[in-house]
């Protein structure tokens, strides 16, 4: 039987309205997979290439033709990330639900309450709903969970590689494992995703415990034409981009004016520069208005302005950070352009998906790169061009089509923390071992074992803390604390706004950053033009004390961009030995390009993966992403040494240290224990951190952001290229 003919035929009916003359082959495939068995699925396809009608086609007529007597509760849930997405994928099911009486509800935090109140009294149909929205169901609503989703067929999660590593999608894959305990039966699975790096992890993520049975709908390549540029510029200087900027804003003004576009261009107070810069062009040469500036901080219905300007088809180009990443219905995009390095491949083929969607349109991406203007005094970091050559890196990778994988090994000990409140809050009490077995046994916690759970526990129950306390039969009850945390509308939420910390130099405040990372003495910064060195870090008064650095990297301003995976540096290496010039850098680009070969060659890394360039200073070539980075750099500050991070490379001063450099690094290799000194680090950068111990927040730290145990193959693999 064709996909056609096992669809119900209200479906059918729906599909000849849109006058389709036949289905994708992925949606084709998609359909035999949902109706032939129960495996749980992941449909990946570019951005609006048409996941969602793969996936609710079937699911929907699967619900019109059983003729099972089913609980009640809503037939099919979707989660979406975003309520922009939710209302936009509202209005495209509402389409094909139209003739048949199967009703559509979106749900989240601007939905009147009388639509909500309506659905819960008689729950059916399609409930479209957020993270958080559904985490309030169950701390709200405990005690309705099986009234209101025994029925349900299958949970739909779209964007499903934005929620792999974060906390919020351990929250909700704790959530999905509720659910099913709630009900007592399993519910189908269906991912949808444009973008995904290693397809096994990425199954586990979806059905941990049969990673095996989840089946795969891949969309074939389009084949779609590729239109690429990377173009290098060089500033004049610490504080002196202005001249740069303008020349950005100028060839964008250029290329983008008279269509629709995104520019991605970083952090918030980026996107209004250029925004600003862009409006005052356009005003100067008397043409109306185009360019948009678009991020978090920006009121509600100035964000719903901008997107609907992108929709109607008017010439517009939002400035955006990655609020535009995701999934939202913006239109057919002419041009993806990025300013700066980007932060992962995953991200870049993401923003990339939102061009070239319209048949026969190539897909358009520019691509700009700042790098410092050299003197004699210039830092390596600055010669060797790291952010060009990172660029390029990840460029390459995304046209062979590799992103990053998820981290299956962090304990997420602030979502567990979240976890417990909301179950205790749902159940009115809990007892230790159902704690246990439902989030570290069922649900997504398996690398918290017993011993740190209780651990976990009693922190929690102590006297500082207090968010929980003991009855006497054993059960688990919120303390005062933790009924006004979980009360408090914020709850729901397992992340949260960075805090900002003060930066000072000198006793002179110079601004405030968001800090989402673990920062330590010698972490170098980025900030208002300047280049900063990390001094100390003062935890509860949130100041970082700084002073004027030769290098540095960008602050993360408005969220964790994700580290830097060690497939992008060992790319990076291989860039910088390779001969090739690809046909998309401009010309300045090749020439920074080649420059960066040149002092990669002259500094002797071609070589040795240890270069001495002073008394006492060397550089490192560790060919290590973020985490084993920053893994060597606490090792060795551990040993007397100061350090200072950049992409693949540490630049280490021993002149203090009672150690040679290669005899601290032999010790590593053969295994001696290292103790990493965290007084002068932070390690709250979740929002559940402030109550953890310090031993619980070391253990949190070790388990995502540096692994220790690695520190022997690190050590042994730079000391092998000597």
């Amino acid at each position: 039987m064709s996909a056609f003919d096992q669809l119900a035929r209200p479906i059918q009916k729906w599909i000849r309205g849109q006058g389709w003359k036949e289905l994708r082959k992925f949606q084709s495939d998609a359909v035999h997979a949902v109706m032939d068995a129960s495996n749980d699925l992941i449909i990946a396809a570019a951005t609006a290439g048409g996941k969602t009608e793969a996936a609710f086609l079937p699911l929907i007529s699967q619900v019109l033709e059983s003729d099972v007597a089913k609980a009640g509760g809503f037939d099919l849930v979707y989660i979406g990330p975003l309520k922009a997405l939710i209302n936009d994928q509202t209005r495209r099911l509402e389409g094909i639900c139209d003739s048949i009486d199967l009703p559509v509800v979106p749900w989240h935090g601007d939905i009147p309450a009388n639509i909500k109140e309506r659905a819960r009294r008689n729950p059916r149909g399609l409930l479209l709903i957020t993270p958080e929205s559904l985490e309030s169901l169950f701390v709200r609503r405990g005690m309705e969970i099986q009234r209101l989703f025994g029925g349900t067929n299958a949970v739909v999660i779209d964007e499903l590689h934005t929620l792999l590593d974060s906390e919020r999608g351990i929250q909700l894959r704790s959530l999905l494992t509720r659910l099913e305990l709630a009900t007592g039966h399993g519910i189908r699975r269906v991912g949808l995703s444009a973008t995904l790096g290693d397809m096994e992890l990425t199954k586990a993520y979806l059905r941990p415990e049969d990673a095996s049975a989840v089946k795969l709908i891949k969309a074939e390549h389009s084949g779609a034409e590729l239109r690429l540029q990377l173009r290098g510029y060089v500033s004049g200087g610490d504080g002196d981009d202005g001249a740069t900027t303008r020349q950005i804003a100028g060839h964008l003004f250029e290329k983008l004016r008279g269509s629709n576009n995104l520019v991605f261009a970083g952090n918030r107070q980026q996107v209004e520069i250029y925004a600003d810069r862009l409006r005052v062009m356009s005003e100067s040469a008397h043409l109306p208005q185009e360019f948009f500036p678009h991020h978090a901080s920006l009121s509600k219905g100035h964000r719903e302005f901008v997107e609907d300007k992108l929709k109607s088809g008017n010439p517009t180009t939002a400035v955006c950070t990655s609020t535009l990443e995701l999934g939202i219905d913006i239109g057919d995009v002419t041009c993806v352009a990025q300013i700066g390095a980007p932060f992962s491949v995953a991200a870049l083929r993401q923003r990339l998906g939102r061009s070239g969607r319209r048949a026969g349109q190539p897909a358009i991406l520019r691509q700009y790169v700042i790098e410092a203007g050299l003197s004699s005094n210039s830092s390596i970091a600055d010669r060797l061009r790291l952010g060009l050559v990172r660029t390029v890196s990840m460029t390459e990778l995304l046209l062979e089509g590799w992103c990053e994988p998820p981290k299956p090994h962090s304990l997420h000990l602030s979502t567990l923390v979240h976890q417990i409140l909301s179950i205790i809050a749902e159940r009115g009490g809990a007892s230790a071992q159902r704690l246990f077995v439902s989030l570290c046994q069922r649900g997504p916690f398996r690398t918290v074992d017993q011993t740190i759970f209780l651990a976990l526990l009693r922190n929690l129950g102590s006297h500082d803390v207090a968010l929980i306390e003991q009855a006497p039969d054993g059960m688990l009850l919120l303390g005062e604390k933790g009924e006004k945390l979980v009360e408090h509308y914020s709850f729901y939420a397992v992340f949260s706004t960075p805090e900002e910390y003060r930066l000072v130099c000198d006793g002179k405040e110079i601004g405030t950053i968001p800090v989402d990372n673990i920062l330590v003495p010698g972490t170098l910064l980025i900030f208002s033009g300047r280049r900063w060195q990390v001094i100390e870090l003062h935890e509860t008064e949130k100041i970082i004390l700084v002073k004027p650095a030769e290098a540095g990297i960008p602050p993360k301003f408005g969220g964790d961009p994700g580290d830097i995976h060690d497939c992008i540096i060992q790319r990076m290496f291989m860039l910088y030995v390779d001969d090739n010039i690809p046909v998309y850098l401009d010309k300045t680009a090749v020439e920074l390009l080649t420059e960066a070969r040149a002092q990669f060659e002259h500094l002797g890394f071609e070589r040795t993966s240890v270069v001495e360039t002073g008394e006492g200073i060397s550089w490192i070539a560790t060919r290590q992403g973020s985490v084993g980075n920053l893994t060597l750099m606490l090792a060795l500050q551990s040993a007397g040494f100061k350090v200072q991070l950049h992409d693949g490379f540490l630049e280490v001063d021993g002149r203090k240290s009672e150690l040679p450099l290669l005899q601290a690094l032999q010790n590593f290799a053969e295994g001696e224990a290292v103790t990493v000194d965290w007084d002068n680090a932070n390690l709250m950068f979740e929002k559940f951190h402030p109550y953890l111990s310090t031993q619980l927040l070391e253990l949190d730290a070790c388990s995502s952001r540096i692994e220790i145990e690695r520190l022997p193959q690190i050590a042994n693999a730079i000391l092998a290229n000597l």
